[in-house]
């Protein structure tokens, strides 16, 4: 181990003093090369390769020497070299071209020479020289872009072989002529598929940095993808010492397919390892995998806590192009490891507080197909669901889904007349079925774990009729039938236990059962209308009120009796744990509860869609909704007359259910009721409530006996309405949230670049790029727009519940949160996000982060300061991809014990 500490020492020490991770940014290096096409002149003269030239100002030939003189956005076209400059030299007879530019009144040297060619692009430089024959020249001060990059100053010499030397160079993806940093590049030899170069080395502001360094360097160019080595980035961290992050090998595999395999490594013993791969086939199908295994120390040698933590993560993601099979979907996103995973690695070193503060994973596999001309929808999934809190995890595989659309099997294809009453009845069908298992972590793969399966199928068979009623009410009879297979039961057997209760015992019964059910009901629902018109109400015109009432009554009978065989009585049994030797207590009297009705249990209770209901029932459920708005006048909206409505509520509902067929005089279930308004574009809330209908009772409660009794009085609900004492439901629950926006113009900005960002082409994107969007996508405060000056936004949240309206059985909690950023200069821009808990009297989660646009530089300060997750992090970095590991960063994370 103390080997292993001494090696990953002395690598970071050396990468700290080189040039690290910055000579990737040569992997993209393309030099510029100005090569005449060969023509052959066995068959042409040298007249037939015509140079095209021009001057605004003059144009001076001198016959003796055969040359000519441009003056003045002078402009020479030969073959697919193009050249502007206010000085151009061409000598005729040499086959040469000089271009440079001139000092104005000023004594400014302007007019520098512009040329290009169909490969290259467009360039400036000095001065330069070119033969037309050879296709030899000489470049001085040259400004140019190769991919993603700038090349500037120093010279360069091109050769007939599509070779070209240099001089005094220097690479950046800052886009002025003078860089304000850049890898200045002595001398070098470059080709079509290598360079290579004496000794480079980093500037900044024209400052040498010595430990950026290299003597010299090798870079292929390849016009594909290509493998190839990634170099770490030293690091360190309090807890478990120096680090090597990153490092690693990518493989092009073809170009649809490639992998990255990284990872770091810490003088502690801790490790962690990634692979990463992502494929695409254009109009197909496109994704990526991404799996992560850690080993984590983070104790000292010799203590409990040295000894490894192991966890893992498994993601993967895939998307199926709608037309590759019309018909067919397959998609799949996948997030599943160990509950520490994210904790302990500190998200694989990214530090993400919304994957270190989450406490569920979950995952899908699905496969969709439509057939029978479009008549049945069949899915497939395989499901996942993970607490990393708790440590539970639910399995489903598989889950099946069939469906089939509705259809009128009275009704004729070829029928032209009015459909009659018949014709309108509709049938359909599905099926569900599911094999799930939920159970903790560390169970599942255990002896005996896959047995904790859960399977079953659930049929389907709804049947209904439309119709109306005096042209205002609108009715649906409807019917269903409900069957589920089951390949297990259950019995269960009460055992008393002496001085501790019944103790329930849960038996498992081996073979198949079926168990159906079935139920009948009548839909009724209609309008009403009312407006009130206003005529000396200020800018209010009218008031519209619309009130949507629905009335459903469903039947079921009681699928609890004997005759169905789907339910059977509690009873008791002797106490004797061998296998079929416990025995019915003989002579025994019916069980039954506090009402007096006989305990019975289902043998379908833990199924994967239970059984069916107990006791009767014959439910009317009604409900109403609301929405009142106002119509005003308006200068701005003169689409209407002048006039805009303004909604005032939106879906006040309020519903419950009254069961005729209770045996208890609670009839009448609980109230409840919602709805939201919308009063501006930054103004909106919703709310929502419990109501009631019963009445609380006090009882008193005795325990004790002479001078040590005592008498409580408890509360209890009873089955008294409220309203025959004269009063109104009580309200046992209630729930309010609004948000607002001061500045709703930069949500809009920062949701319109959100959606660019997402549409561009996946493929195209780095990890680290495919990573930040994940970051934005989920913080879109991490997306800065210099162009926004100021946003601020909150949200409330009030929540209120007490079931027995007492004192002491009340909860009452409201959060206020929010967020924002503002530009203090053109270049500064600082971003908050906070809140306030009233009930815990403190803030909640709060976040602040400072950014500086330094040009082709930005500057990026985040802080946490309150909380579990305390931590901070400074980075100033490249803007540009194409050196995205050209940085220097300093964090802090949350879990650094020292």
């Amino acid at each position: 181990m103390k080997l292993l500490k001494n090696i990953i020492f002395i690598i970071a020490v050396l990468l700290l003093t080189t040039v690290g991770k910055t000579a990737k940014a040569f992997s993209n290096y393309s030099f510029l090369q100005m090569v005449a096409k060969q023509t052959d002149t066995a068959k042409k003269g040298k007249n037939d390769l015509k140079v095209v030239y021009k001057a605004k100002d003059s144009i001076y030939t001198d016959r003796k020497t055969k040359i000519m003189y441009l003056y003045g956005e002078a402009r020479v076209i030969y073959q697919d070299f193009e050249l502007n400059a206010d000085y151009i030299r061409y000598d005729t007879e040499n086959n040469t071209i000089f271009a440079r530019g001139v000092k104005n009144k000023n004594g400014k040297y302007v007019g520098r020479p512009i040329f290009k060619t169909a490969d290259q692009g467009t360039s400036i430089a000095d001065s330069l020289s070119y033969n037309t024959k050879t296709g030899k020249g000489l470049v001085f001060g040259v400004f140019t872009e190769q991919q993603g990059g700038y090349f500037s100053g120093g010279q360069g010499k091109l050769q007939p072989d599509n070779e070209v030397h240099i001089k005094g160079q220097t690479f950046s993806t800052c886009n002025l002529p003078h860089p304000h940093f850049g890898i200045f590049i002595s001398k070098g030899i470059a080709t079509e598929t290598q360079i290579i170069t004496g000794p480079v080395y980093l500037k900044i502001e024209d400052i040498p940095i010595p430990p950026f360094f290299l003597p010299f360097a090798f870079f292929p160019k390849p016009n594909k993808k290509s493998s190839g080595f990634i170099l770490p980035t030293p690091n360190q961290d309090a807890t478990r010492g120096f680090s090597l992050n990153g490092g690693g090998y990518y493989m092009a595999f073809n170009d649809y397919f490639d992998g990255r395999l990284t990872g770091n490594i810490f003088t502690n013993g801790s490790y962690d390892l990634t692979f990463t791969s992502n494929y695409l086939r254009r109009y197909k199908y496109n994704g990526n995998v991404n799996l992560n295994y850690s080993s984590s120390r983070n104790g000292l040698e010799g203590t409990p806590g040295y000894k490894p933590l192991k966890n893992f993560n498994i993601g993967w993601t895939h998307s199926q192009n709608p037309m590759a099979k019309p018909g067919t979907t397959f998609t799949a996103s996948v997030n599943a490891g160990t509950s520490d995973y994210f904790r302990t690695t500190g998200a694989n070193q990214t530090y993400d507080i919304g994957k270190i503060a989450s406490n569920t994973m979950s995952s899908s596999i699905a496969y969709g197909k439509v057939f029978g001309d479009g008549l049945f929808n069949f899915t497939g999934s395989l499901n996942h669901s993970q607490e990393t809190q708790n440590k539970t995890i639910t399995l489903t595989l598989p889950q099946i889904s069939l469906n089939m659309a509705t259809i009128n099997p009275f009704d004729s294809k070829t029928r032209v007349d009015k459909q009659k009453w018949y014709q309108k009845v509709t049938v359909g069908y599905s099926l569900q079925a599911s094999n799930m298992v939920s159970t903790k972590e560390n169970l599942l793969f255990e002896k005996g774990g896959l047995k904790r399966f859960r399977n079953g199928f659930n049929h389907n068979i709804p049947v209904s009729l439309a119709f109306n009623l005096f042209q205002y009410f609108n009715f649906n009879a409807n019917a269903g039938y409900n069957e589920k297979w089951y390949f297990q039961t259950i019995n269960q057997r009460l055992i008393q236990m002496p001085g501790r209760g019944d103790s329930t015992a849960i038996d498992t019964v081996s073979g198949f059962k079926r168990a159906g059910e079935y139920n009948i009901g009548l839909n009724m629902s209609t309008k009403l209308y009312a407006t009130k018109q206003f005529k000396n109400l200020g800018r209010i015109k009218a008031i519209r009120h619309v009130m949507t009432p629905t009335f459903n009554f469903n039947y079921k009978p009681d699928f609890s009796k004997s005759n169905f065989g789907y339910y059977k009585p509690l009873e008791y049994y002797t106490n004797d744990i061998r296998p079929g030797k416990s025995v019915r207590v003989e002579g025994q009297k019916p069980i039954v509860d506090y009402l007096g009705n006989e305990r019975k249990y289902s043998i379908f209770d833990g199924a994967a869609f239970g059984g069916p209901s107990r006791g009767q029932q014959a439910n009317l459920s009604f409900s109403v909704d609301n929405n009142v708005e106002l119509k005003i006048k308006s200068k701005k909206d003169t689409t209407n007359g002048g006039e805009k409505k303004i909604p005032i509520i939106q879906g006040l509902t309020i519903g419950g259910s009254y069961n005729f067929a209770e045996p208890t005089k609670k009839k009448l279930s609980l109230l409840n009721f919602s709805g939201r308004s919308q009063f501006t574009d930054k103004l909106g809330f919703n709310f929502g409530g419990t109501l009631n209908p019963y009445a609380v009772e006090d009882y008193k409660t005795v325990t004790g006996t002479g001078a040590n009794q005592i008498t409580t009085i408890n509360y209890r609900e009873s089955d008294q309405y409220v309203w025959k004492s004269g009063k109104l439901p009580r309200l046992v629950s209630f729930n309010f949230s609004f948000d607002y926006s001061l500045n709703p113009a930069a949500l809009k900005k920062k949701n319109e670049n959100m959606e660019e960002l997402r549409n561009r082409n996946s493929a195209a994107r780095t990890p680290e790029q495919i990573a930040e969007l994940e970051a934005i996508s989920r913080d879109p405060n991490a997306f800065v727009d210099f162009n926004i000056p100021w946003n601020f936004a909150f949200s409330y949240s009030f929540s209120y519940s007490n079931a027995l309206s007492r004192p002491e059985t009340r909860t009452v909690s409201n959060t206020l949160n929010f967020n924002g950023d503002f530009a203090l200069t053109p270049k500064w821009k600082i971003q908050f996000n906070s809140g306030y808990d009233f009930k815990a009297k403190d803030l909640s989660y709060t976040s602040f982060a400072i950014y500086r646009d330094l040009h082709c530089w930005d500057l990026s300060a985040s802080w946490i300061p309150l909380g579990a997750y305390q931590s901070y992090s400074v980075t100033i970095k490249v803007k540009a991809a194409i050196l995205q590991d050209l940085k220097l960063s300093k964090r802090k994370g949350y879990y650094t014990r020292y």
